[in-house]
């Protein structure tokens, strides 16, 4: 904590960590909005509230960490994940709250892309509020504002592909059995995951063989508090008894084998998971609207069988589809590599 009643860098950067989980947790809940995450810093530097995104029609994150931090806010420090939005929707502006509020000062890390939302910071600076940008902004924007940050550049979902192989690139061993190629702790994180997310997207050829019911669960085995919409996609009629057409979430069954379609079908949501199969996995590749790879690669070899990926449209080596590698974890005995096309950046999608 620093001195005279100043928030400390240290105090600004623990701030931000905090407020960078409290958004994680909101994940999930908040589309078409944000998941925001917001820490209030009382005046001597220490943290009197603490908030996150509510789901639509619900108080933003900044409203939520002033009504906990209440008289403590005055002459304090507001640390956001985003720029407090400046306009009247369903929800006044948090610019407005937080000059109502009596902050001293405000911390962001991104600024709002949304030009109908943007423009919080000049309106706390011209109340005389000082403001401050960039606060860990790489990882804000790696992080849990990764999808709506690519929703409000490029005006489409964001799109992971995750998958699971062998060390030699196999999504089914050669008599087609295909389960538990990964350990439980990989499982795990991804029914996590699916907890966050707004749709999950497959192809008929994985109803038919496999009858997932892709629902996020959670360890216990009870189903996760959010569900995404499950989407199948492809021409062939699904039996009306095949798990993902049961009552447990909603289903979207869009009969085409046109990606673009597909994609503008999906135009609704902000954060999207591919999970199968490989032809399906070939043809967003091939169309470039795979944003984020997710590879579980488990330690074990099969020689043959499905390969994790079929016609991606490439010919020759020059027409590879590369990617940069963001991180490499180990969970349980697996390995997680996650991916980002060679040519992006965050905050610098194509």
């Amino acid at each position: 904590m620093a001195k005279g009643g100043q928030a400390s860098t240290a105090d600004l950067d623990a701030a931000m960590q905090i407020a960078l989980a409290a958004a994680d947790s909101a994940r999930g809940f908040t589309s078409p909005n944000p998941p925001v995450g917001a820490v209030i810093l009382a005046a001597d530097g220490t943290i009197a509230g603490v908030g996150m995104t509510q789901p639509p029609g619900g108080p933003h994150a900044e409203v939520v960490a002033l009504d906990e931090a209440g008289d403590a806010a005055r002459g304090g420090t507001a640390v956001v994940t985003l720029e407090p939005c400046n306009h009247q929707g369903r929800t006044g502006p948090c610019s407005q709250a937080l000059i109502d509020a009596g902050v001293s000062a405000v911390v962001y890390a991104v600024g709002d892309p949304n030009p109908e939302a943007s423009g919080g910071a000049a309106t706390l600076m011209r109340a005389g509020i000082s403001v401050t940008a960039g606060l860990r902004a790489p990882e804000v924007e790696a992080g849990p504002l990764r999808a709506w940050l690519h929703k409000q550049r490029t005006g489409r979902p964001h799109i992971t592909w995750k998958y699971a192989a062998s060390l030699d690139g196999r999504s089914a061993a050669e008599d087609g059995t295909s389960q538990w190629i990964t350990g439980p702790q990989a499982r795990a994180r991804v029914h996590a995951q699916r907890a966050q997310i707004d749709a999950i997207v497959v192809g008929t050829g994985t109803v038919f063989a496999d009858d997932p019911w892709l629902t996020a669960r959670q360890p216990t085995g009870e189903l996760a508090a959010h569900q995404p919409v499950r989407v199948v996609v492809g021409k062939r009629e699904i039996p009306s008894t095949a798990s993902v057409l049961d009552d447990t979430a909603p289903t979207l069954v869009l009969n085409t084998d046109n990606i673009d379609e597909v994609v503008e079908a999906l135009g609704e949501y902000t954060d999207v998971l591919l999970e199968g199969g490989p032809r399906l996995a070939g043809a967003f590749l091939a169309a470039g609207y795979v944003d984020v790879i997710e590879a579980y690669i488990a330690p074990i070899l099969l020689g043959a069988g499905a390969s994790a990926l079929v016609d991606a449209g490439v010919h020759t080596i020059t027409d590879a589809h590369r990617f940069r590698l963001e991180s490499a974890v180990t969970i349980g005995p697996d390995i997680l590599l996650s991916l980002v096309p060679e040519s992006s950046a965050p905050g610098n999608e194509e």
